[in-house]
């Protein structure tokens, strides 16, 4: 069964590649010293400690298959290469917020790497589906569950 590849930028590849690595070389081999530790109390069929450092095993195991899933359904998209005069995944855009009066810097990018405390939202969100294809100069209006918002295109850019 072939995955369907999802967009993703070179440094959110290189973060979850980052993130997979600890796991498998931090955090399993902790988890690996806790279970020898809480097997040393004894009983392990009434061993809360053992059965606890199972259950977070079980957890860290979840999360590596996950990140190799991710990984491996990746098609990394190198931003520094990219050049459009329209909004694309991957662009970084500048934003005049119509209604706050204020700007704002969004780039585009996977929703695996998504955060907006860093300026980072899924393509798939509903500003980046209205920004998508339109051009410096352009206004927006996006539906938002906080309501209707109103921005102008000021500028985009390829990091």
């Amino acid at each position: 069964m072939n995955m369907p590849k999802v967009p993703m930028t070179r440094q959110g590849y290189e973060a979850l590649r980052e993130k997979l690595k600890k796991y498998k070389t931090v955090d399993r081999q902790s988890i690996i010293k806790e279970i020898e530790v809480a097997r040393g109390f004894g009983d392990i069929s009434e061993n809360a400690e053992y059965e606890a450092a199972k259950e977070k095993q079980g957890i860290i195991e979840k999360k590596i298959k996950e990140l190799e899933q991710k990984l491996a359904s990746a098609m990394v998209i190198d931003t520094t290469e990219l050049n459009s005069d329209k909004v694309i995944f991957g662009a970084t855009v500048i934003l005049d917020d119509l209604d706050r009066g204020e700007k704002i810097v969004y780039q585009i990018v996977g929703a695996d790497e998504a955060d907006a405390d860093e300026g980072k939202i899924s393509v798939h969100s509903p500003i980046a589906r209205s920004l998508i294809g339109k051009e410096e100069g352009d206004e927006v209006q996006v539906r938002t569950p906080g309501g209707v918002r109103n921005y102008r295109i000021l500028g985009i850019s390829f990091t």
